[in-house]
């Protein structure tokens, strides 16, 4: 029977966004499967906290926004087998009140960060027959949710960019896929909460059981759980999935 554990061994990842949250749980899962791990971000704090708990972790500032930054960060830290897309901002705003500069401001990070890493990251791993595209969207690009036009608009796009690209790739050992998560307990959801509770007058406790809830299952998702999935995409038995959205969700579709 094949060992279906992953043994990243000799591979190199880079994650986007890496130095807290779900990308530092994604960096140092993949770190302990063997790989060695390129954590970027745009604070050097989170980065270097990360890179400090594991040998196999190095880190590097990148805004994903900056393309000759992003080309630059690529070239330097090549060959990458494995890339992870996490990089995001998750602000909100009602549809009436969003102004064309915030808009364009979450779509920066959101769609064009992602694209250019996903455009840097495919084609060596074309040329070397072997690799790993994942997107970290969010349930958010599988519905609707309120005050989240922006938001719901850039996680719905990457998607379609993940599907594109795994099309493109087809048949030559690469595989591109995106996971979308509900509400986990990072610092994104705590900053979820001071927005609810400026927004509506609701208690902290009362805005955090209504994000909580919303995850079906009743309790908030662990980065390190949306980290597990994310090596098994990177693991023996995931070669056959290629342009999916994988909901971590606790049942939320």
């Amino acid at each position: 029977m094949t060992d279906l554990r992953a043994d990243l061994t000799g591979k190199r990842a880079l994650v986007t966004g890496g130095g807290a949250g779900i990308g530092a749980a994604i960096a140092l899962a993949l770190a302990d499967a063997g790989a060695e791990v390129v954590i970027t971000g745009r604070r050097e704090r989170p980065l270097k906290e990360t890179a400090a708990r594991s040998s196999r972790i190095a880190w590097r500032v990148m805004d994903v926004t900056d393309e000759a930054a992003v080309t630059e960060s690529f070239v330097a830290t090549a060959p990458i087998d494995i890339m992870v897309a996490n990089a995001g901002v998750a602000e909100t705003q009602p549809v009436a009140k969003t102004t064309l500069e915030f808009w364009r401001h979450v779509q920066a990070t959101n769609v064009e960060g992602v694209m250019l890493c996903v455009r840097e990251a495919l084609k060596p791993m074309v040329e070397r027959g072997w690799g790993r595209v994942i997107i970290v969207s969010s349930v958010a690009g599988l519905r609707g949710l309120r005050y989240g036009s922006a938001y719901c608009a850039s996680k719905h796009a990457v998607l379609g960019l993940m599907k594109c690209a795994a099309e493109e790739v087809l048949k030559t050992g690469v595989t591109v896929n995106a996971i979308c998560p509900g509400y986990v307990a990072t610092g994104i959801v705590e900053r979820n909460v001071e927005n609810i509770v400026a927004r509506t007058g609701m208690s902290e406790e009362n805005a955090l059981a209504a994000l909580r809830d919303a995850n079906p299952f009743g309790r908030m998702i662990e980065a390190d759980e949306v980290a597990a999935a994310a090596l098994w995409l990177c693991g023996p038995g995931s070669g056959a999935v290629t342009a999916q959205a994988i909901p971590v969700s606790g049942g939320q579709v």
